[in-house]
């Protein structure tokens, strides 16, 4: 994959935060997605939350798998490290690399056919252990890198491209992170980035499972299969030496409303979602209600937006095992080997 870099330079009197930074610092390589992605819109999100919390680039891990979704953490934090893992396993790569340094932020990025289809027990798992990370599943219901096909997440009765209705009932994320144990659930839509940053923000300081589910279109299935201008109908009637996608460029999906409130958003292909934001008294730390909350939306073909759940007291993985302070790559073999005397000291106590 070629990568295009971002100059260098920066104009001088670029604002910067605490540590010197300025927001392009926090920035990657020129996006390589359809323009008018709302992926890209999660990546501005993503790195304008990093540069307000004056985090240093070199403390943050990114981990991704495979589709659209886990090519993002190339387009953002581009001084810090990351890990592009295979698809579905992004949580257990991530499981691994927070106890061996509990130091890092976590960033894992996903989406809904990396974790509610072939990762979902990885998903299920690392949520219910407490893995202290940022998990973003960045959810369009479709597979962006296979042409369009449902992903789990796809409402019942929607339409592909191609005109085919989806018969099975989709996986909300949401709702089985609830059940599963993360202890910091929301939902939000890639283009309000007003409710999307102060969202990403406190997922990283949350101490525990921070689970972020946010919708976000696609933009390049949306040519329909009647059309003599499709790229499958070209394709069909045109003797070519290759085959070269165009995607249309498209202006980004953007939504700005108050708490509490409806928004309709049109989408590219004239499908409409009915984002719904929760209101300023609704109580975040009360489980049974968020699920409820959730259920009711449903019903009423509303995608709630929002933090609908956190608990700061359940603490995370780290707690749970009674780990040590000290990350576990910086003990050396005295620490982590203490000879013959406390192994037969262990082995007389299991007698």
């Amino acid at each position: 994959m070629t990568y295009i870099a971002k100059p260098k330079l920066h104009h001088p009197n670029l604002p910067k935060n605490k540590l010197g930074f300025t927001r392009r610092d926090y920035e990657g390589p020129v996006s390589t997605l359809c323009a008018g992605c709302g992926h890209d819109s999660i990546s501005a999100a993503i790195v304008q939350a990093c540069y307000e919390l004056d985090l240093p680039p070199h403390r943050i891990a990114k981990m991704s798998g495979i589709g659209c979704s886990s090519k993002t953490p190339t387009y953002f934090l581009g001084q810090s490290h990351g890990f592009n893992s295979v698809h579905g396993r992004m949580p257990s790569v991530a499981t691994g690399a927070n106890l061996a340094n509990r130091d890092l932020i976590y960033l894992g990025v996903s989406g809904d056919g990396d974790s509610a289809s072939i990762g979902l027990g990885q998903f299920a798992h690392a949520l219910r252990r407490g893995v202290r990370m940022v998990y973003i599943v960045e959810n369009n219901g479709v597979y962006g890198l296979t042409k369009g096909q449902f992903s789990a997440t796809a409402d019942a009765g929607s339409t592909s491209k191609r005109g085919v209705g989806n018969t099975d009932q989709p996986i909300d994320l949401v709702s089985m992170a609830l059940l599963l144990g993360a202890t910091f659930v929301a939902r939000g839509f890639s283009g309000d980035k007003h409710q999307l940053v102060p969202l990403i923000k406190a997922a990283i300081r949350h101490r525990g499972a921070a689970f972020l589910d946010v919708i976000s279109p696609c933009v390049a299935f949306n040519n329909h299969p009647g059309s003599t201008k499709s790229f499958d109908y070209v394709r069909d009637h045109n003797e070519a030496v290759n085959a070269i996608d165009w995607i249309e460029r498209r202006d980004e999906i953007v939504t700005d409303y108050a708490p509490g409130t409806i928004s309709d958003v049109t989408q590219h292909d004239g499908s409409v979602i009915r984002l719904r934001k929760l209101h300023a008294e609704y109580d975040p730390t009360d489980k049974l209600t968020a699920m409820s909350h959730i259920a009711k939306g449903q019903a009423a073909g509303e995608v709630v937006t929002g933090l609908l759940y956190i608990n700061d007291t359940h603490g995370d993985l780290h707690d749970r095992m009674n780990t040590v302070d000290t990350p576990l790559n910086r003990l050396g073999e005295a620490e982590l080997c203490p000879g013959a005397g406390p192994l037969a000291a262990i082995n007389a106590r299991l007698r």
